[in-house]
């Protein structure tokens, strides 16, 4: 680790100078998965996008990872071991960094919890230039503030991360229910069966929903063929579940073998079916079979992530991921078909958190609060994942987001922050009251004044008026169809565009 060392005393060296300056600073990782606006070049940066490497330690079952390394690779190499970790983040682009300082809940989570909970250590930069490692038993406050904490406390550096025996196979069942009310109680039930290592959900109407359970196995039928979903010619998965399930009668189920990787990933082509509304922007292209062929590369959620940016279509897409107490699943639901006509909307069942917490907790009812303040833990909940387009008009998308955080709050629920929140100031920290505190506390006890508050980097920012010939250069860049075109572009000549024809994971064969 001499070269791991020798980069972080240099990144540390240069926050030492930004804290003896006090000057404030942001942190460039080299990639991001928020949705939320990024920010410009005038502002300090500190690069630390060179800490990508992954050690594996197989008789222990753990492994040291740098903030940067994704998914894929994370898994390419745990896999060599025949290891996984317990959470892994559907969209192979997710550091691990991010995963940790973010909020990262998947279809293992209602077991394990979130990606922090999977980690024993970390290693991080404090404010101050300090180089400290935190745990459930050293400086655990910092170890439990740091997570979901966007990296406001501190620079995450090397994280030791606890691994489990991986199976060949996911066996993967799809339950076919009747309504919202149906997918709500089943998806709770298939929480408590010790059999499923994994539970989500599709909700396509108020009449087809889909709760998918998955179990690790060796074992396969001879009769039933590999399912794959990674290369171009597969069907995106959550078509495939739909066209699969659309003639069942309801209660019924179908089940087929996924291999582990391609499990893990499945959601990634397409985005979960965020990039089905790349065809509905550009009007002229059919969605049909070839089409979603010829433009595989375009459909990878790396690619979604750089076009989504260039072409300003994420200020006008709402992508929200939203925890509610299970009670209110179904109210909640119907408000976002009123009020939004979003679909589909994903289900993810999430395992209670510990508090306070910057995660999406659920505070549910006056008594289940006072259950939460005794143990220390939110409740469970139920993640629903609203990603579609909004209204075209600014000022009635920031009303309609606003009133969606506003109907979260009414029903005990609250959002993931990777995404645009458009609280004020005074409605987010009346939002996290019980955080506040705490987190203040954090950040004057360990030197983080220097960095960004958790506001500064989840806040929605105003919208720009056209004054300068370089506002109206970005604004033009940003409107149909030239927006998308650019967009495209610009994924196109990232490097990214082609990363998942060279994955070791993809399924070739037995």
């Amino acid at each position: 680790m001499d070269r791991h060392t020798q980069a972080v005393h240099e990144i540390a060296a240069s926050v030492r100078r930004f804290h003896d300056s006090k000057q404030p600073y942001r942190v460039f990782h080299g990639s991001s998965n928020s949705t939320r606006p990024r920010h410009g070049p005038g502002e300090n940066t500190l690069n630390i996008s060179q800490l990508t490497h992954i050690t594996v330690d197989a008789p222990h079952q753990r492994a040291l990872v740098e903030p940067n390394v994704p998914m894929d690779r994370l898994i390419e190499a745990t896999l060599a071991h025949n290891l996984i970790p317990l959470v892994v983040m559907e969209f192979p682009g997710i550091t691990a960094g991010g995963g940790f300082s973010g909020t990262s809940g998947e279809s293992s989570s209602f077991r394990h919890g979130f990606f922090n909970d999977t980690v024993n250590w970390i290693e991080l930069i404090l404010g101050n230039g300090d180089i400290v490692r935190a745990s459930r038993h050293e400086r655990a406050d910092l170890f439990h503030g740091a997570a979901g904490a966007a990296g406001t406390l501190g620079i995450v550096t090397l994280m030791e991360l606890r691994l489990v025996p991986a199976r060949k196979w996911v066996k993967t069942t799809y339950h076919r229910v009747p309504s919202t009310a149906h997918a709500v109680s089943e998806i709770q039930a298939q929480t408590a069966n010790p059999e499923n290592d994994y539970v989500d959900g599709i909700i396509y109407s108020p009449t087809h929903s889909v709760i998918i359970t998955g179990q690790l196995t060796d074992t396969k039928p001879a009769a039933s063929p590999a399912r794959t979903f990674s290369h171009a010619a597969d069907p995106w998965f959550y078509l495939h579940v739909q066209t699969s399930t659309s003639s069942l009668r309801t209660h019924s189920t179908v089940t087929e073998y996924i291999p582990l990787p391609e499990y893990l990933f499945r959601y990634d082509r397409a985005g979960f079916w965020v990039g089905r509304q790349g065809y509905t922007y550009f009007g002229i292209i059919p969605f049909t079979r070839f089409f979603r062929w010829l433009l595989d590369d375009y459909s990878h959620t790396r690619t979604l992530y750089h076009a989504l940016h260039a072409s300003g279509i994420a200020a006008r897409f709402v992508v929200q991921d939203l925890a509610v107490p299970y009670a209110g699943a179904e109210e909640f639901v119907g408000w976002v078909e009123r009020e939004l006509g979003v679909w589909p909307l994903w289900l993810c069942p999430l395992r209670g958190s510990r508090l306070p917490s910057f995660h999406p907790v659920t505070l549910g009812a006056e008594d289940e609060n006072e259950k939460e303040a005794s143990t220390g833990m939110s409740q469970p909940m139920l993640n629903i994942g609203v990603w579609g387009w909004g209204p075209r008009s600014h000022e009635e998308f920031v009303a309609k987001n606003r009133a969606l955080e506003a109907h979260l709050a009414e029903l005990g629920g609250r959002k993931w922050l990777y995404a645009r929140t458009y609280y004020s100031s005074e409605e987010f920290w009346r939002e996290y009251a019980r955080e506040r505190p705490w987190y203040e506390g954090l950040r004057e006890k360990y030197f983080a004044m220097c960095l960004p508050s958790i506001y500064d980097k989840v806040k929605d920012e105003p919208r720009v008026e056209w004054k300068t010939p370089r506002q109206w250069g970005e604004a033009w860049l940003k409107t149909w169809p030239i927006g998308g075109i650019y967009g495209m572009v610009l994924a196109t000549l990232s490097g990214d565009i082609g990363l998942h024809r060279q994955a070791k994971w993809r399924y070739k064969g037995e």
